[in-house]
């Protein structure tokens, strides 16, 4: 009886002492598994309600949050490394983070946001950076497209990622392959919702789709763009109640003035730049740095991150955090952004200073925010319509698949005002 006592104290004396323990989260070179630590940062959100802290440049942006044998188990199942330390250990680290002379801060995460990926509901030729690490990360999302738009879906969501989708109309200006069946399901998907909702035109239709996302921001919602989303989205806003679509399109020809009659104070991100109507040319503006423009081989092809003040600009910092400032680059049918054409009052996170080209860039709309992410595929530099899907267990450390986790999360953080 003495010796079944002595168990149980012995198992509460240890449960009780994890329980006073936390668990760090390293998300620096030590760290096995840094997409998957994202997913447990969700999973303690949205599973268990339980707050994790965010500590910004420390370690590369670690995670802290209570210790339980249930999150160890977890991590342990995920293959993500974790260090269980006391909570006087705890302390010591958020001192250190807390120091006026520590670029750091500590940033609380609440609740987890719901998410929404815009994506028809035809095959795609290709894949989608994120609805890929979103499934490797083993965080929970739902797909909408147009008819969800249209019919006010969108403020059942946080958060939305718009991915390779031509918000002008002009199907990807992928005429050449009109004789693809994907192309000809896609177009025939948007034809049947452009009736079902009294568009005439797929243009307008997708016109209607980009005022509505708009709204969504402006009032409060975050929306995250990567490839041809980011500059089709803000050229369509740009050209609201104007015709840049040519006949193979849209069956009649562009406006000859259209240029002069671009809006460009609707646009989120950028401005003046020079459209390109040519319905066989696969480029929609002079915003994208093309390849030929470019000068940059696979190679030599990398951008930097800037590195932000954590205490004063913890947006940027949250969406900055990395293991790397290097990053490897990757194109895509929008690949980086031409600084000349870029708002002044936007943030660029990323850059290629000696081309001239911003990748990575952030900003706010009304409430909302919205963050633009140049290229197609962080691990596959030149992705090609047909080609296999990244398969993210040969990247589980991938630098540039962090960027998109850092804006999953972020509107998981209670924010703080931006002070520059």
């Amino acid at each position: 009886m003495k010796k079944l006592t002595l168990l149980v104290l012995l198992t509460f004396s240890l449960s009780s002492n994890l329980f006073a323990n936390r668990i760090l989260i390293p998300m620096d070179e030590t760290q096995r598994n840094h997409l998957k630590a994202y997913g447990i940062a969700f999973w303690l959100l949205k599973t268990h309600g339980t707050e994790v802290e965010w500590l910004l440049n420390y370690k590369g942006g670690s995670f802290l949050f209570t210790a339980s044998q249930t999150f160890i188990n977890e991590c342990v199942i995920r293959g993500v490394s974790y260090e269980v330390i006391s909570e006087a250990e705890s302390q010591s680290i958020l001192n250190i983070i807390a120091s006026n002379d520590a670029n750091m801060d500590a940033v609380k995460l609440n609740k987890a946001p719901k998410i929404a990926v815009y994506s028809p509901k035809t095959t795609q030729p290709w894949d989608d950076a994120v609805t890929l690490v979103l499934t490797y990360a083993e965080i929970p999302y739902d797909k909408i497209f147009d008819e969800e738009v249209l019919e006010n879906k969108l403020p059942e969501y946080d958060w939305l990622h718009l991915h390779h989708e031509d918000f002008t109309g002009q199907f990807g200006k992928f005429l050449r392959m009109r004789g693809q069946a994907w192309y000809q399901e896609q177009k025939q998907e948007a034809e049947t919702i452009a009736k079902k909702f009294g568009y005439t035109k797929i243009p307008d239709l997708k016109l209607g789709v980009s005022r509505k996302i708009r709204d969504f921001v402006f009032g409060g919602g975050y929306m995250f763009a990567m490839c041809n989303a980011t500059d089709t989205f803000d050229i369509a806003l740009a050209a609201d109640g104007v015709d840049i679509v040519e006949a193979p399109y849209d069956g009649d020809g562009a406006d000859p003035n259209a240029e002069s009659k671009l809006k460009y104070d609707n646009c989120f991100a950028f401005k003046d730049f020079r459209l390109i109507t040519n319905p066989y040319e696969m480029e929609f503006s002079s915003i994208d740095n093309q390849q030929e423009e470019r000068g940059v081989t696979e190679n030599n092809d990398y951008f930097s991150l800037f590195q932000f003040s954590a205490k004063w600009d913890p947006i940027p910092t949250m969406l900055t955090q990395n293991h790397a400032n290097l990053i490897k680059g990757f194109m895509g049918q929008t690949t980086a952004f031409k600084k000349q054409y870029i708002r002044p009052d936007v943030i660029t996170l990323a850059e290629n200073r000696s081309i001239g080209e911003a990748r990575y860039i952030h900003g706010t709309a009304g409430k909302g925010f919205w963050t633009f992410y140049g290229g197609h595929d962080p691990e596959d530099y030149q992705h090609y319509v047909g080609e296999e899907p990244t398969d993210l267990n040969l990247h589980p450390n991938s630098a540039g698949y962090r960027l998109i986790l850092n804006n999953v999360l972020f509107p998981a953080a209670k924010k703080k005002k931006l002070k520059t």
